[in-house]
């Protein structure tokens, strides 16, 4: 259930530029959800399999502009300049998605205790008060993303499962500012002006993340001591112009790494010794001269996406290791399309670890 989870809040993560969440996909959708939902009646006989069942009773209560029903809140396009007053205690989703409100005060969500998501994408939130989360335990969903924010909001909910910052104008992480945040599982913070001299030491210390994304931002070097907890980790379109051995040491349960579109020259020996579970790599679209070091040491890489560099020599050993039964899983794509290398002069020993023909990507593409 909770790889489902994840799932869903991963695709929620790559709408840009602003694409509107379907409140009512995402409830289908989200089978935590609904469990969360069944757990405020223990005197019912469990068959809670349709929202159809989830209460209406506050319908006739609900505020000015907005539509109510089965405990959901949904004001989004309503042109509202500041969060609807009386909003009904048991609601679990608020949408406030595309309106032009400027500010979160303390009180506009007081006594929401049994809030589960809250949308508050595409609006021109600059200011959140430091108590306007306060009590919310059940908090899972917090959607911040477009709007005119300079800083992270302060004291957020620890049981936060998906954040979401996106396109505002953060240009600093300051030191615990996700302290607690054990359950995250989506930390999205792209297309912030975010460079290496604004994220302070400490700043993710005490949290858990699974997924981290601060692409299109202002980074030139790998940020250090990130969350060990990462699976998956997204630096595209940066200005990255080398990889250390020690970017990565923290990371063992890495799996997806994106680093494309960087101006990435050079990959220091021993970069990925302490990601011994990655399964694919995004180098595609940077300034490699050579296939990085190392890649024929890790067992379990899949993907592996070098095309758009400047790699003009494969050796035989740069993917698969001497020794066969080393490698645990095949490569299902190696990517060398669009550098200067000379197909024909690649022996074919080079891809022998390969799931099939069809795995490797040269030339230019054509048949």
């Amino acid at each position: 259930m909770k790889a489902l989870l994840l799932l869903t809040l991963l695709t929620l993560c790559h709408t840009k530029p602003y694409k509107p969440i379907n409140v009512m996909d995402f409830m289908k959708n989200n089978e935590i959800m609904q469990q969360d939902l069944g757990d405020d009646d223990d005197d019912d006989d469990g068959d809670d399999d349709d929202y159809a069942e989830y209460d209406d009773n506050f319908v006739s209560d609900c505020p000015e502009w907005c539509r109510c029903s089965k405990r959901v809140l949904q004001c989004s396009d309503q042109g509202l300049t500041k969060v609807p007053k009386d909003i009904p205690a048991n609601t679990v989703l608020i949408d406030l998605q595309n309106n032009d409100i400027t500010e979160i005060k303390e009180d506009d969500f007081k006594g929401l205790v049994n809030l589960y998501a809250l949308f508050l994408l595409n609006n021109q939130i600059s200011k959140v008060h430091p108590k306007a989360f306060r009590n919310m335990d059940k908090l899972k969903i917090l959607h911040l993303s477009y709007n005119e924010l300079t800083q992270i909001p302060d004291n957020l909910p620890k049981g936060i499962q998906s954040l979401r910052l996106h396109d505002n104008k953060i240009s600093r992480i300051p030191k615990g500012a996700f302290k607690g945040m054990q359950d995250l599982n989506v930390l999205e913070l792209s297309a912030n002006p975010i460079a290496n001299s604004g994220i302070e030491p400490g700043a993710f210390d005490d949290m858990a993340t699974l997924y981290l994304r601060i692409a299109e931002s202002k980074l030139t070097a790998v940020p250090k001591d990130l969350p060990s907890s990462l699976t998956e980790l997204h630096l595209d379109y940066n200005k990255i112009g080398k990889l250390e051995a020690e970017d990565f040491l923290r990371l063992r349960s890495l799996q997806r790494l994106w680093l494309d579109f960087n101006q990435i020259k050079y990959v220091e020996n021993g970069t990925f010794t302490g990601t011994p579970k990655i399964r694919e790599i995004h180098l595609d679209n940077n300034k490699l001269k050579k296939v990085p070091p190392g890649l024929n040491t890790l067992k379990y890489l899949q993907v592996m996406y070098l095309h758009a560099n400047s790699i003009s020599y494969v050796g035989v050993n740069d993917f698969c290791p001497s020794r066969a039964r080393a490698k645990k899983t095949l490569f299902t794509r190696i990517s060398l399309f669009a550098n200067p290398v000379k197909y024909w002069e690649i022996q074919p020993p080079t891809f022998r670890c390969i799931s099939s023909r069809n795995a490797v990507q040269l030339g230019n593409q054509r048949k």
